[in-house]
């Protein structure tokens, strides 16, 4: 409370300066932008000990889970990471339990955007985190190991001075104003060696939406809105073909009410994000100046006005009006368009498809970095650009993944962490990093790294990945997209631990709108299998051998005891003593894949050793207080 205290004071003396005046604040975290990423890198950063200023333009938080009405959240139903899992935990208690949240056949929870602004709310306040809304970031000056920043906030100008900052903005405009290196567009297939990427980089993003949500006003009310300039209802000829693009079959199917309820949400509401023939559109502004973003956005908005007034005329939904208890907006509308695609850092990592389709077998081993994770597929809108190559994305065949810490620190700029859309992956990749749920994990990571650094007076680049991967397992982060085991087992954390050491492996498949990573904890495991993953990290002796048979007990005890002669046998025993075995064979009592990695995670303690951003071992160790 002495934090929120110590800027309220300093806000009312800030409100007393004559108009125009230049103050000074300092903070020791400024994040820029209350969207998704800025919403959860304060709460994290906060709960962490860390004195915080968010800044938002607007007057909400959430970004495009709220202000820009795209209140569907796509994918990690099963992976209840972090604070995901709190946001999804608080629209349960306001609703009533997850089946009033499954309105809609496009997610497994929807919520009014209005509610969603009022849990973030709560949750950063709750944190201590000092918000400033209408509020905009202006530049930013880099003076020895801290920032100068001016900023406007409504009428007056000031200065915070910030040790770190947090670009959480949609469009990843700090970054851009720093001339920090990023990439915008497609890449090329020589860059990225991605199969699918095409043969030259382009400058083509994916289509956005300026969302509409819609309100059932009665059978008998009629909210046609008026006629908006420039309508065109051929454009909207195909809108209610609910076809899965997904699947093999190309038939059309043509259900008008079912495209409706895509976006059903509670309280006889419906959210408008309906991309074939649709109220998807082609506009790339992250270049353009503030005025032109705006008169480029007026066309989106049209666009969706457009949109609203054909299923209000042509396809009978005249009691379906703009909700007037939504958005604090004159037009009703969201206060921000939902942007698909971002600019993208230049990370010290670059999360490609290579590394999603395949972790345990690439050049780089990024999923030992990991701190947020995502399973859904690689979703692409290019309907609207008659320029874009055709590939279909969402064929693109993946299982879970997890986002690398190096995609969130910049290759050569220090202080400074990037996080919402703009972390360092592959166009590609892009089009699954950006859904909701993994938004939120980069910033609850983002926060964390931040309140590590300045904890132990370090930059980004310089951090012990660990240390930062360990506070977030202590707020039930999931850093590997294990779906068996969940945050609430006593295992989650030494298994999370063991598999972001390579050590013990998951098993992932591409599996509809919801892809997977099994780690089969009940499961044994092959002599020849726990061997090679031990090799990854310790120098085991030739003669330390195994093959297809099973790990028992006695044979776990000889190989630890090779590798840190101190353990002894009662120290694996009494870790496994009450734990239900796997079965019992000739050779003795066989072990279960959870059984195995908690006695290595407690006694080899592997996750102690650092590791640098590519996921390669150094040699020192170092305690990340377990």
């Amino acid at each position: 409370m002495n934090r929120i205290l110590h800027f309220s004071c300093l806000l009312f003396l800030l409100a007393a300066l004559p108009r125009g005046v230049v103050a000074q604040l300092s903070t020791e975290l400024l994040i820029v932008g209350g969207g998704a990423s800025g919403s959860t890198a304060a709460i994290q950063a906060s709960r962490m000990g860390v004195t915080t200023v968010l800044l938002e333009e607007g007057p909400w938080l959430g970004g495009m889970l709220t202000s820009a009405g795209v209140s569907a959240i796509d994918g990690n139903h099963r992976l209840p990471s972090g604070l995901w899992a709190e946001f999804r935990q608080k629209l349960y208690n306001h609703y009533g339990g997850p089946s009033a949240v499954e309105t809609g056949w496009v997610s497994n929870t929807l919520f009014e955007p209005s509610y969603g602004d009022k849990v973030f709310k709560d949750l950063v306040r709750h944190a201590g985190a000092e918000v400033w809304y209408h509020t905009k970031f202006l530049s930013a000056v880099r003076n020895g190991k801290s920032w100068l920043v001016r900023v406007r906030k409504k009428n007056k100008v000031m200065s915070i001075r910030a040790k770190l900052i947090i670009d959480a903005t949609e469009l990843g405009d700090v970054m851009s104003s720093l001339n920090i290196p990023y990439r915008l567009g497609m890449d090329s297939r020589k860059d990225t060696g991605e199969e699918f990427a095409p043969p030259q980089a382009n400058d083509i993003i994916q289509d956005m939406t300026y969302v509409a949500v819609l309100k059932d006003f009665g059978p008998k009310a009629d909210k046609t809105i008026a006629k908006p300039k420039g309508y065109n209802p051929e454009l909207f000829r195909g809108s209610c073909d609910v076809a899965d693009p997904s699947s093999v079959a190309v038939t059309s199917k043509m259900d008008c009410q079912a495209m409706l309820n895509y976006g059903k949400l509670p309280n006889g509401k419906y959210m408008i994000n309906w991309p074939k023939c649709g109220n998807d559109i082609y506009l790339n502004i992250v270049e353009l100046t503030e005025a032109d973003r705006k008169k480029e956005l007026d066309k989106a908005k049209e666009h969706t006005l457009s949109f609203v007034y054909y299923l209000q005329t042509v396809l009978g939904f005249k009691n379906l009006g703009l909700a007037d208890d939504e958005f604090p907006t004159r037009d009703h509308l969201p206060m921000l368009p939902y942007h698909r695609e971002s600019r993208r850092l230049k990370g010290k990592v670059t999360l490609t498809l290579n590394e999603v389709r395949d972790p345990y077998n690439s050049s780089m081993a990024l999923y030992r970095s990991g701190i947020a994770v995502g399973d859904y597929p690689i979703d692409h809108h290019h309907l609207k650009n008659p320029e874009a190559p055709e590939i279909e994305f969402v064929k693109i065949k993946v299982p879970s993944y997890n986002v690398p810490l190096g995609a969130l620190v910049s290759e050569n700029q220090d202080g400074i962490i990037i996080a919402e859309k703009s972390i360092s992956v592959t166009n590609i990749v892009a089009g699954a990093t950006r859904l909701q749920p993994v938004v939120l994990g980069v910033g609850q990571a983002a926060g964390a790294l931040a309140a590590v650094c300045l904890k132990n007076n370090t930059s980004p680049a310089e951090v012990n990945i660990r240390e930062v991967q360990q506070s977030l397992l202590d707020s039930k982060v999931y850093l590997m997209p294990f779906l068996d085991v969940t945050s609430e087992s006593a295992d989650f954390q030494s298994i999370q631990r063991v598999g972001c050491t390579g050590i013990m492996k998951g098993y992932g498949i591409a599996y509809k709108w919801a892809n997977q990573t099994w780690f089969y904890p009940e499961l044994p495991v092959s002599q020849f299998d726990l061997l090679a993953g031990l090799r990854g990290y310790y120098p085991l002796p030739e003669d330390v051998t195994g093959d297809g048979s099973l790990v028992t007990l006695d044979f776990l005890i000889k190989v630890l005891n090779v590798i840190k002669p101190e353990i002894k046998a009662v120290n694996v025993q009494q870790l496994v003593a009450g734990r239900k075995l796997s079965a019992v064979s000739a050779e003795g009592e066989v072990l279960d894949r959870a059984t195995i990695a908690v006695v290595i995670d407690k006694l080899l303690q592997p996750f102690n050793h650092d590791i640098d951003f590519s996921g390669a071992l150094r040699n020192e160790l170092k305690s990340v207080n377990q």
